[in-house]
C-alpha cells in the first residue's frame, strides 16, 4: 500500500534535509568588512542632514540598488523602526512617506548621538544587516535541487519555474479563466500541453504559531480553488506542495500537511527524500 505523508512522521526527522548555516561570532569578520561602507555612508549623510526627513530623502536618492537598500535597513533601525523597509525602499514614495510617517522618525540630533555612541564599525549592527543577506538562499538552494530531483526521474517532461530566484508563475497565465489570475505558483510540469501537476515549494528553517496557520491555511486554500477549477474543466491536473526544513517538525506543521494531502488523491506533500519515492508516473497520469 503507497505511503502517505502522515506515514513518515514516526521517523520524520529522516525524511527533512537541513540545510548548512553559518556560525556566530565567525560571520563577524567578514559582515564588518561587507557593511562598514554602509555604515560610513550612512554617517556622512547623517552629518549632512538637518532634519531625519533629510536624512531619509538622501538615503533613497542614492542610485546603486544594493547600497540604497543597506541605508533603508539602517535608517530604520535608527530612525523609523515601525516602517516596513520594503516601504523605505520605494523612491518613488519618498516625499509621502515623510509626510505620513515623519512625525514618527527619531530627531536626527538623537540619531546622531546614538549613532556616535557606537564603534565603526559597529559589530552589533553588521551581524543583523549579515542575517538579511542569505536570506530566501536555502529556499533556492532547495528548488535547485527539486528541478534537478524531477527532471532526472522524468527526463520527458517539461519542467517549468524560477530555480532560484525569479518571477512565480500566475496561474492565470497557465489556465484559461482561472479564478484568481494572479495564484502565484512555484512550478509546473507539463507533457506537451498538458499540465500534470502545479506545484508550490519551501523551505521551512522556523516554523511557528500565526506563521504556521498562514502557511499551511493558505495551500490548502490554494489547492481547494485550483481542484475546483480542475473538475470544472475536467482536468487531471495534480498538485506536489515540496516543503523541507527542520520547521516541519516544529508545532502541528507535519499534521496540517497530512490533513491537506488527505484531503484529495490528486495532492501529494513531499520533502526533497520523498520526491523519487512519492512523485510517480502512475500518480501523475492517474
Amino acid at each position: 500500500m503507497t505511503k502517505t505523508f502522515r506515514d513518515y512522521k514516526a521517523d520524520n526527522a529522516n525524511w527533512i534535509t537541513l540545510a548548512t548555516g553559518e556560525f556566530y561570532p565567525d560571520i563577524l569578520i567578514d559582515a564588518c568588512n561587507l557593511y562598514k561602507p554602509v555604515l560610513e555612508l550612512f554617517g556622512q549623510l547623517l552629518k549632512s542632514s538637518e532634519s531625519s526627513e533629510k536624512l531619509f530623502l538622501q538615503t533613497v536618492d542614492v542610485n546603486q540598488p544594493w547600497m540604497r537598500i543597506q541605508l533603508a535597513r539602517v535608517f530604520r533601525k535608527y530612525v523609523s523602526p515601525n516602517t516596513p523597509v520594503e516601504m523605505l525602499k520605494q523612491k518613488g514614495k519618498a516625499q509621502w512617506i515623510c509626510r505620513e510617517f515623519g512625525k514618527g522618525f527619531r530627531p536626527v540630533v538623537e540619531v546622531q548621538k546614538a549613532f556616535l555612541s557606537r564603534p565603526m564599525p559597529d559589530e552589533a549592527l553588521c551581524a543583523v544587516l549579515w542575517e538579511y543577506k542569505d536570506r530566501g538562499q536555502k529556499g533556492y538552494d532547495m528548488t535547485e535541487r527539486m528541478f534537478e530531483l524531477l527532471r532526472g526521474k522524468f527526463p520527458n517532461f517539461e519542467i517549468l519555474g524560477p530555480e532560484r530566484a525569479g518571477r512565480d508563475i500566475l496561474l492565470g497565465e497557465v489556465f484559461e479563466d482561472y479564478p484568481k489570475p494572479d495564484r502565484p505558483a512555484d512550478f509546473i510540469m507539463k507533457n506537451g500541453e498538458t499540465i500534470l501537476a502545479v506545484g508550490f515549494a519551501r523551505y521551512d528553517s522556523d516554523r511557528g504559531g500565526a506563521q504556521e496557520d498562514d502557511r499551511t491555511g493558505g495551500y490548502s486554500n490554494a489547492s481547494r480553488e485550483l481542484l475546483d477549477y480542475a473538475v470544472g474543466k475536467d482536468l487531471r491536473t495534480k498538485i506536489i506542495f515540496v516543503n523541507d526544513g527542520p520547521g516541519l517538525l516544529l508545532g502541528s506543521m507535519w499534521d496540517d500537511y497530512s490533513y491537506i494531502e488527505e484531503s484529495s488523491d490528486n495532492i501529494k506533500v513531499v520533502t526533497l527524500r520523498m520526491i523519487t519515492e512519492r512523485i510517480t508516473l502512475e500518480w501523475l497520469n492517474s
